[in-house]
């Protein structure tokens, strides 16, 4: 049976998928890739979870008591970074693209080259 958190992982990348293969605008394109990073990132945290289990700081955890994987959260952290500064390059991207071209879409700018 499926869990509410991998139901809503799976939503998020979906939508972002959609959303990067089938609108043109750039900053549509720039949500849809957040979308992405953010339902990958929930599922890391699902993935790490253990039903009654404790945060894993070893001297508070009590003898026996199960703990919650750290590496998906560790993960997690290093994900969110890295899509921070993929989100900031993408929309630097798109204000130059902008101002150089005067549109945001996509398929504008790819008949300028030539």
């Amino acid at each position: 049976m499926f869990e509410a958190p991998l139901l809503a992982a799976a939503g998020l990348i979906i939508i972002g998928l959609f959303a990067v293969l089938f609108k043109t605008n750039l900053i549509k394109i720039a949500i849809g890739v957040t979308l992405i990073e953010s339902g990958v990132n929930l599922f890391l945290i699902t993935t790490g979870y253990r039903k009654g289990a404790v945060a894993p700081i070893y001297t508070l955890a009590p003898e026996g008591q199960q703990m919650v994987l750290p590496t998906p959260q560790a993960l997690t952290l290093t994900a969110i970074v890295i899509g921070f500064a993929t989100t900031a390059l993408l929309l630097s991207l798109a204000v130059a693209l902008y101002k150089h071209h005067g549109t945001l879409d996509a398929r504008k700018i790819r008949r300028l080259r030539g």
